[in-house]
């Protein structure tokens, strides 16, 4: 019994005061790690959604973003979840049918009311932008352009969301919101990077954009587009070319071919073996090239092919105008452009084309590029038809055309070089996300993102609860052992056994 009673008087943690500052010590760190804990566990994400109706010259499509809701304007990153190709041509193709324009839309927007959660349809905002087709449409008849849009809205407004209006998209919004896209969704513009370049090509229209070190917007302010985004100043360059996109740039090279109103017109971009009779009528029928209608010409035309690339070339030239410049430096048609800088994104129909030519790769020689074209525009058209069974045939046979003309629109136009043109590359998506103009045009509308950085505290929130941990354990070891001297008298106490 006497050694239990020196044991337990040596032994200071036996004491009645040492115990109860240990069992409170204690408890306060569990409780302490515990908060920690519950604090940083993992959450219920919730969402808020946008769709973005891209009314194209060729086609409409239908695309639903969706954002953390508590991150709305600073942090929240803005993903692309789901996307809808609407049935049929562009909507500008209904101006002497309006009604069937809003029709259209319809299954589309069906999957969006069944993608988008029903407690946030009320908030979700709908917008519609149309680019180069009704901007031509609009210029060659506004009243049907005001009819289409009515059928449009009266359509969109029967759905269950936010619906904030439709609107034709001038040429350098269409150019600016792509580069917005591009560089957003490649985190450049919140890392304060060097922006990629955004080269757009649609059915009606094409867009160049890009910041040059050399252009302040002095020169062509009307190429000129300024931003602030996450604290940083970007001027850019912009310039959208109405007519060349990849369709209306067909008719134009088709409309210098026929300009004598021949019977058969033998076409270096087509393949060897095509033939298709062809309506003057419909060929002419568009803005682009209604004034340069031959007189006298016959209703039809004989449309051959004969595959020759470089043939091609010279005939695609033949839309482009090299000869007059009053800036510094042109592209072409008299249009200022800067010196090219820095990477490019190439999207859209530029992707499309490429892909199918399996020329997306632009480490191949430019020289090699070009060869491959030749031999594949040379490829009998009977033998292209065998290869590729499942295509339509009006998009198979424009692939020699398409791929020719984008190489000049590149090289030609865009004064891309040998050495340059490896600066591009050919996106159809970037992180899941389409490229292109209609999340920059979302981003813009709804302010997501921030004129200055957003400021945030110089430790994340885990980081910090675990230093608070560590120092309150120090902390109660530090009390522990300045009781110390107190030990030795409280074990002299008298104690019962």
């Amino acid at each position: 019994m006497s050694a239990q009673r020196e044991m337990k008087e040596k032994n200071p943690w036996h004491t009645p005061v040492t115990i109860i500052i240990t069992v409170i010590g204690v408890i306060a760190i569990v409780a302490l790690v515990t908060v920690a804990v519950l604090q940083n566990r993992s959450l219920p994400q919730k969402y808020k959604y946008g769709i973005v109706l891209d009314a194209g010259s060729s086609h409409t499509a239908l695309y639903i973003y969706e954002w953390p809701a508590e991150k709305d304007n600073n942090t929240g990153r803005v993903e692309q979840t789901h996307s809808c190709k609407v049935r049929g041509p562009g909507i500008s193709s209904y101006a002497s049918a309006p009604l069937k324009a809003g029709e259209s839309l319809r299954e589309c927007m069906q999957e969006a009311e069944q993608r988008v959660p029903g407690k946030r349809h009320h908030e979700t905002p709908l917008y519609l932008g149309a680019t180069a087709g009704m901007r031509l449409l609009n210029m060659e008849n506004s009243a049907a352009s005001d009819n289409v849009f009515q059928a449009v809205e009266e359509a969109l407004q029967k759905f269950p969301f936010s619906y904030q209006g439709a609107r034709i998209l001038s040429g350098p919004e269409e150019g600016a919101f792509g580069w917005v896209t591009v560089n957003y969704l490649d985190d450049r513009l919140r890392q304060g990077l060097e922006t990629t370049g955004a080269l757009d090509l649609g059915g009606a229209s094409t867009q160049i954009s890009f910041v040059s070190d050399n252009y302040n917007g002095s020169e062509s302010p009307s190429n000129s587009v300024t931003f602030r985004l996450y604290g940083n100043d970007y001027n850019l360059y912009t310039h959208s070319f109405l007519c060349y996109g990849k369709d209306q740039a067909l008719r134009m090279t088709l409309a210098h071919q026929s300009q004598a109103g021949p019977g058969t017109v033998l076409d270096p971009c087509f393949h060897p073996g095509y033939t298709e009779t062809k309506n003057y009528s419909v060929l002419y029928d568009s803005p682009c090239v209604s004034d340069r209608k031959p007189q006298g010409a016959p209703a039809t035309f004989n449309h051959r092919g004969n595959g020759n690339f470089l043939e091609c070339q010279k005939t695609i030239k033949s839309i482009f105008n090299f000869t007059y410049c009053k800036y510094n430096r042109c592209s072409f048609n008299g249009v200022f452009q800067p010196l090219l800088q820095g990477p490019f994104g190439a999207f859209s129909a530029y992707y499309f084309v490429m892909n199918f030519l399996n020329l997306t790769d632009t480490s191949i020689p430019l020289d090699a590029v070009k060869e491959k074209l030749k031999h594949y525009c040379a490829t009998p058209w009977n033998q292209i038809r065998q290869q590729h069974p499942n295509i339509k045939l009006k998009y198979l046979a424009e692939y020699c055309f398409a791929g020719t003309y984008i190489l000049t629109l590149l090289t030609e136009g865009y004064n891309f070089t040998s050495k340059s043109y490896s600066d591009i590359k050919f996106i159809e998506k970037i992180k899941g996300s389409d490229a292109g103009w209609t999340l920059g045009y979302m981003l813009n509308l709804t302010n997501m993102i921030p004129a200055e950085a957003p400021d945030s505290p110089p430790l994340p929130h885990a980081g910090y609860v675990s230093i608070v941990t560590i120092i309150v354990v120090l902390i109660f070891i530090l009390f522990i052992l300045s009781l110390r001297p107190l030990w030795p008298r409280c074990s002299k106490q008298p104690q019962i056994v």
